[in-house]
């Protein structure tokens, strides 16, 4: 009689132990990129253009002056 009582008891326990759930994370929709400060004896140039998309930052480039630069791509329309 206790077997038919305990299984039951049991089977509840085993099958509500695993529920854990978490919540889902976060993340901000924009995140403001600091922004980009001249080195020194350079004039800053404002972009012409609108950025070509998501990771693309104005920044100074030694050779070439001011342009849009990907971490990863590098230098847009073909700076290198």
């Amino acid at each position: 009689m206790k077997s038919l009582v305990l299984i039951p008891a049991l089977a509840a326990a085993f099958g509500l132990s695993g529920c854990v759930v978490a919540p889902p994370t976060v993340r901000p929709a924009y995140v403001a990129e600091p922004a980009y400060v001249a080195p020194p004896g350079v004039v800053y140039v404002q972009p012409t253009y609108a950025s070509p998309g998501p990771g693309w930052v104005w920044e100074y480039h030694a050779h070439y002056g001011w342009g849009w630069h990907h971490p990863r791509y590098g230098w847009h329309r073909g700076w290198r």
